[in-house]
């Protein structure tokens, strides 16, 4: 029973890890992105360059960030690869002629000006990043 009990505990333990781990980051959009929330699967897809536009039919841009924590983050959490992986991938997406790489910015600060004024960006952004002329997007 006491094994038991421990069990619970270590699995309820990794779940409340999981979510705070997600929350160390926040999903942005341009105000002319018209959803409110984004599947993760759809995320992914947007910033894997597979899907151009979400169910509202609004065109999205993805920007990246150059490094950092919050980069780490989404890349992990959302993106499932690594950063040298997901720079493999669009260098792949580049030769063939299948895509471009996406915009990548600085950091926080960059990514959240560059959202707030360009049409159909979304980026991520560190928890703590005030995106006052930016919408915050939930991941369901």
């Amino acid at each position: 029973m006491k094994k038991l009990k421990h069990v619970a505990f270590g699995i309820l333990l990794a779940c409340a890890a999981q979510w705070l781990r997600a929350a160390d980051v926040k999903v942005i959009a341009n105000s002319s992105v018209k959803v409110t929330s984004i599947s993760a699967d759809d995320l992914k897809r947007v910033f894997l360059a597979t899907k151009t536009s979400l169910e509202d039919g609004s065109h999205v841009e993805p920007v990246l960030e150059k490094g950092g924590a919050a980069h780490t983050q989404f890349l992990k959490e959302y993106l499932g690869k690594t950063e040298a992986a997901l720079d493999m991938y669009f260098r792949s997406l580049v030769f063939t002629g299948k895509g471009a790489m996406p915009k990548i910015l600085a950091g926080d600060a960059e990514v959240a000006a560059y959202v707030a004024k360009t049409k159909g960006a979304i980026g991520y952004v560190s928890a703590g990043t005030a995106v006052a002329d930016a919408k915050i997007l939930e991941v369901k």
